[in-house]
């Protein structure tokens, strides 16, 4: 019989004859026993196996011309039956690599099989790489190329690289987890090592396991918080991605990853309380009136911070902001735009009526629509275009022109001085300051609540932070130049009484001359100067509001990435344009009064007429001398028209394209951008707190009187002070956070749903316990773990369903090659059944026509 297979497997021999190409032990090295072990194995032939498994010398670790043993050959050809039975031989090699291919192809219950091995008994094998020291044996297959994958790769690391969920539930159940890789610019002994030795390797295994951590199926059941892992993930890819240059796009592809698993998540929520356990990380609403329709959205702060786009523009995340957005003005959501105009108009109109019912009443129902977003936001808004019109009425005096001509002066009297006319602050201008002062009690407020480093990088904190410098710098400087005027006034009524025809001191007659006589340093003139580039900044800030609108959204956004674009593109123009000034300046300083004009002859022109060519209002004959130097002009001819060549056809145009690619991407996915600005607007209004405008906000009011009374009170008695309400439910929820974050981890060594609950409800326990217990601290624990228990229950429903999606579109994307492949092997197997079935009925034939023949035989000897 193992002649016959042997002469049936002709294919399989002729590739044995190639083992030379290959490091491994050839077929020549076979004995005819090994390689029809070796080709039985491969093929599933049961009965063989399980016969010659009984021969006493046979070697199973034998291995073919490309390196494999038996075990590798059945279970690449998923030989269930087959792999059983060699497992339960002792000393049996390279488990490892059997196990590691298994996963790789999916083969589930191969895996289980081969966990149910007693090498598997301590788990120390599923969390150690081939790597390690301690597995320096022959579990894995170490031969002169290593295994057939990285040695850095463990069984949990390489299933969740295949998304394979159901291996890496098994795999966690056995204790299996993924190591975070060490921070980037770790100076440990063991990154220091690895550096040294083998730096791409290093980096290799840091993507390795970056990439197992990214898993959809590692985040999904081995997280307590898949959706803040996720997220604090996908933050960390992405900074990789900007330190590990040579591997950014490896790094972006597994942040997109993250993003793409929370969206897939959001995706699959059914009510708004799902919606909210994912945005919120709590089902149970604050018990605090004032906030009750107003969560904690710290996860969607997240993603605003990290700009997960898709996560925040999406549907279900839209539509809960919307319903926050017109808290206690539900029906408003369904007036037209003329009725929201209407309200936005009354709202202006009534602002100061506004601010002071809500000044005496902040908790009456009028204070509480004033709480609300949408409200607060016209309010600021309506506050904000109130301050552009001081601005522009402050000018319209001027508007046809002033009637004080530069070469004169005025006097209300004959020992009044000429600058205190012009000196001391209008009622306008008083109101403009009062908004200012306003805008940076408001900038300190937002300081104090959150971090700086936060506040500041927010682009528009940083504008209001310019706008507010450069106006209270105008403002100083105009009011150093009236207390000059006003000293030098004192000076004047305490010694004369009328100066028509009097010689004043030189300090003093300063301050009576014309316009056309101030020193270009004078304080007043600063002031104008940076007052005039303050109001400019000021109508910029309109574009905070535009995202509100869909029309007026996408373009403010497009117009931010073009002003992105302008100041990279600074670094090559401010280059260039250095270049050539300083060029032409050392070519034609020497020729100053020797030229047509004095273009280049000194640096201040060289400036001017360079940067005015690029608009086309510099002549040709900047170049042109009057002396009979033709090289020095011809040079000049040619370096100037390289500069336009080079600035106005290249670097303008490379601009425009920039601008354009810029805003073909915009648009390319205009929805998603908009939507995801105008929930950055929306959120910086959710907060509580700042709902008076400015400058309302600077009358105290008697809750915030109250408030600091408390605090006085507080620190007079030596508590630790307080933070407002919202900071301490913020701060309780982030401590939750971190919490169930530490519980997930340990989850990891028992990641069964009821262990993991367990854990994280005994966690919960130990925290209420550190609390003061109050009148209703009882009540309070109680409802706080049932919160807990449905927050669990709703993330393991939609863990489940996303599983279970995530299986059904791998069923419907996979090929039936597999389902072939298997019925291909179940056939085969049933093949080899049969023969043995039809070789043991024909000895069992043979034996019984043997027998009969004896017992003619024998009878015919008795007769």
């Amino acid at each position: 019989m193992m002649v016959r297979q042997a002469m049936a497997k002709p294919r399989r021999q002729a590739l044995h004859g190639a083992a030379y190409m290959f490091g491994a032990q050839s077929s020549s090295s076979l004995s005819m026993t090994e390689e029809l072990f070796l080709d039985a194995a491969e093929y599933g032939n049961i009965p063989e196996v399980r016969r010659m498994l009984d021969l006493p010398h046979l070697n199973v670790n034998c291995v073919n011309y490309m390196g494999q043993n038996a075990l590798q050959l059945t279970v690449a050809n998923e030989h269930l039956e087959v792999t059983k039975l060699l497992l339960q031989k002792k000393n049996l090699v390279r488990i490892g690599d059997a196990l590691l291919l298994a996963i790789s192809k999916g083969y589930v219950r191969i895996v289980e099989a081969i966990l149910s091995h007693q090498t598997f008994a301590d788990g120390r094998r599923l969390t150690n790489s081939p790597s390690q020291a301690e597995t320096h044996d022959d579990f894995f297959a170490c031969d002169e190329d290593g295994t057939r994958f990285s040695r850095d790769i463990t069984p949990i690391i390489l299933a969740s690289h295949c998304h394979e969920y159901e291996i890496v539930h098994i795999l966690l159940m056995k204790g299996a987890r993924i190591e975070r890789p060490h921070d980037y610019f770790c100076q440990c002994s063991t990154c220091s090592d690895h550096q040294k030795y083998d730096s791409f390797s290093h980096s290799q295994s840091r993507i390795n396991a970056y990439k197992g951590l990214a898993s959809p199926a590692y985040l999904s059941l081995s997280n307590e918080d898949p959706v803040m892992a996720a997220l604090e993930l996908s933050n960390e890819l992405a900074v990789l991605a900007n330190i590990e240059k040579e591997f950014k796009n490896d790094y972006k592809k597994l942040s997109m990853q993250c993003k793409d698993f929370v969206v897939g998540l959001l995706d699959l929520c059914r009510n708004t309380e799902e919606v909210e356990a994912i945005l919120t990380g709590d089902v149970e609403s604050c018990r605090d009136s004032e906030t009750f329709s107003r969560q904690n959205l710290l996860r969607l702060k997240l993603a605003i911070k990290y700009e997960v786009k898709k996560f925040v523009a999406h549907p279900n995340c839209q539509q809960q902001l919307l319903s926050i957005w017109y808290e206690n003005l539900s029906g408003l959501r369904q007036q037209t735009t003329a009725v929201k105009i209407l309200l936005v108009l009354g709202v202006a109109v009534g602002l100061p009526v506004l601010a002071f019912m809500y000044w005496i009443a902040p908790s009456s129902k009028l204070g509480k629509l004033m709480r609300g977003p949408f409200l607060k936001f016209v309010a600021h808004a309506a506050s904000f275009m109130i301050f552009l019109c001081l601005l522009i009425l402050n000018a319209a005096d001027r508007f046809e022109g002033t009637s004080l001509l530069p070469n004169m002066t005025i006097h209300d009297h004959p020992s009044q001085l000429f600058r205190m006319k012009t000196t001391p602050f209008t009622w306008m201008e008083i109101l403009i300051i009062s908004w200012v002062i306003g805008k940076i009690w408001e900038g300190c407020k937002g300081i104090w609540s959150q971090d700086i480093r936060e506040y500041m990088s927010e682009p528009w904190n940083l504008l209001d932070f310019g706008i507010l410098a450069i106006f209270m710098t105008s403002f100083i400087a105009r009011l150093m130049a009236f207390w000059h005027a006003h000293s030098a006034q004192s000076y004047v009524d305490k010694h004369y009484t009328d100066i028509s025809n009097i010689s004043l001191p030189s300090e003093i007659q300063y301050f009576q001359l014309a316009r056309v006589s101030w020193m270009p340093s004078d304080p007043q003139l600063i002031s104008e100067g940076l007052y005039a580039i303050a109001v400019v900044l000021s109508f910029s800030r309109i574009a905070y509001i535009l995202p509100a609108n869909e029309s007026f959204g996408p373009l403010q956004i497009s117009l931010g990435r073009t002003v992105k674009d302008i100041f990279k593109f600074l670094v090559i123009f401010i280059t260039v344009f250095v270049a050539f000034m300083i060029g032409m300046f050392n070519l034609y300083s020497y020729y100053l009064g020797a030229k047509h004009n004095d273009a280049f002859t000194t640096l201040e022109e060289s400036f001017k007429t360079l940067f005015w060519a690029i608009f086309g209002l510099s002549e040709v004959k900047s170049v042109v001398i009057n002396i009979d130097h033709k090289f020095i002009e011809n040079t000049g001819y040619v370096l100037y028209g390289v500069y336009n060549i080079i600035m106005v056809i290249v670097l303008l145009n490379m601009l425009i394209a920039m601008f354009n690619s810029s805003f073909q991407e915009i648009e390319g996915d205009a929805d998603v951008e908009w939507k995801f600005a105008r929930a950055k607007l929306w959120f910086s209004y959710f907060e509580h707190g700042g709902t008076l405008p400015v400058p309302f906000n600077l009358i105290p009011s008697p809750k915030a009187v109250i408030a600091l009374l408390v605090g006085v009170r507080e620190f007079l008695c030596a508590l630790p002070p307080g933070k407002s309400k919202e900071n301490a439910n913020d701060d309780a929820e982030l401590n939750k956070l971190r919490q169930q974050e530490d519980v997930s981890v340990e989850a990891l060594s028992c990641p069964t749903h009821h262990q993991r609950f367990m854990k994280l409800e005994k966690a919960n326990k130990a925290s209420l316990k550190t609390k003061t217990l109050n009148n209703n601290g009882v009540h309070g624990k109680t409802e706080e773990t049932k919160a807990l228990k449905k927050k669990v229950k709703i993330m393991n429903h939609l863990i489940k369903r996303y599983i279970l999606k995530a299986q059904r579109d791998k069923e419907q994307d996979e090929v039936n090659e597999g389902e072939l492949k298997e019925m291909k092997q179940d056939i085969s197997s049933l093949r080899f059944e049969l023969l043995e079935r039809e070789n043991h009925n024909t000895e069992m034939l043979a034996e019984l026509i043997r027998q009969l023949g004896e017992a003619l035989h024998t009878r015919q000897k008795l007769n």
